[in-house]
């Protein structure tokens, strides 16, 4: 059983190991060339007003010594060949290696998306199961109507009505940062710091998600096999909790997978608005400063996490439907 299996499991292995380095090759040129096509000039960032007093000769020289007096494809060439070898090159804000500048603010990054993307999805499948079991009743309705009015609040207007309430008026929680200047290792503090951030993301995001698995178990209400358990007597929250939401789990974990890019999105729109030291406010930088070697790290890093969560959720999927592995259809397929 297990002989026959291996090939099976090396060439979906190898498929999705050569998806990947595809996927990051094409996103590596198409970043690459719209960094470079973008209007302004790098070594503003890189020598700030004293590229105004610079001299021809001194802009052809200092263009030499940056690399970015080589044809385009030449430089692209380099840039991969570098990093290959894990040099990203020279943030040319920072003058520091892009990775130097990156690490330090990924950790905070993950902590802010992850605790955010965890509590929406464990809230939206609780509302939506709660307004599977009252569909229809007036609670059903008014959570509907709530939750649609509310998805359209922008968040970055949303961010900031909670700085004027919480942080302005109230003095409740900080309006910025990752945490207090000694504090790193304050978890309370970390915490405060994540709050409002953290609110502003559920409240754009979870009404969608819930509305989705409301849909999707309402529609499972409806097969046959739940009359059935009815005539043995089981009651509507018990079809629910022990059929309906195990029947419909492989498309929770693909709508989570599918979710990524849009909750990653939220959460560095929430760093821009926060002032929350982390990858988005630092990609915000990157690309406002033709910062193209932190920029190019910076859309791989974000385009590896797409991309690995996809096979992640789809290796879940298969796991919780072995149906899957023999059809072969994907996460987003489904």
């Amino acid at each position: 059983m297990f002989e026959n299996q291996a090939p099976i499991l090396l060439k979906r292995t190898f498929s999705r190991l050569l998806g990947f380095i595809l996927t990051m090759l094409i996103l590596s040129i198409v970043a690459f060339v719209f960094a470079r096509c973008a209007p302004g000039d790098p070594l503003q960032s890189f020598y700030g007003d004293a590229v105004e007093s610079m001299s021809t000769q001194e802009l052809t020289a200092a263009r030499t010594r940056l690399g970015l007096d080589a044809p385009l494809t030449t430089q692209y060439i380099r840039w991969v060949g570098n990093a290959l070898q894990g040099d990203f090159g020279l943030s040319l804000k920072y003058k520091m290696p892009a990775m130097a500048v990156v690490y330090p603010l990924l950790g905070n990054t993950l902590l802010l998306g992850g605790t955010a993307y965890l509590l929406v999805f464990l809230l939206a499948t609780l509302l939506a199961i709660a307004c599977a079991l009252h569909e229809d009743t007036f609670a059903d309705r008014l959570i509907c109507r709530i939750g649609t009015a509310v998805y359209y609040l922008p968040a970055f207007w949303l961010g900031v009505v909670f700085i004027l309430i919480f942080s302005v008026q109230l003095k409740w929680l900080p309006s910025s940062g990752a945490y207090d200047i000694g504090k790193a290792g304050d978890i309370l503090n970390r915490i405060q710091h994540l709050v409002l951030p953290v609110s502003v993301l559920i409240i754009s995001h979870l009404w969608y998600y819930a509305y989705m698995i409301r849909n999707k178990l309402l529609d499972e209400l409806r097969q046959d096999y739940v009359l059935l358990a009815k005539a043995k007597g089981l009651t509507k929250r018990q079809i629910v909790w022990r059929h309906c939401l195990r029947n419909v789990a492989p498309t929770i974990v693909s709508i989570m997978a599918i979710s990524i890019p849009h909750v990653l999105g939220g959460t560095y729109i929430a760093e821009a608005v926060f002032h929350y030291p982390g990858i988005g406010a630092l990609s915000i930088d990157s690309a406002k400063y033709h910062d193209y070697n932190l920029l190019m790290l910076l859309v791989l890093i974000t385009g590896a996490v797409v991309f690995l969560s996809s096979m992640v959720a789809q290796a879940i999927n298969e796991r919780v439907d072995p149906r899957m592995k023999e059809t072969g259809v994907s996460t987003w397929q489904r």
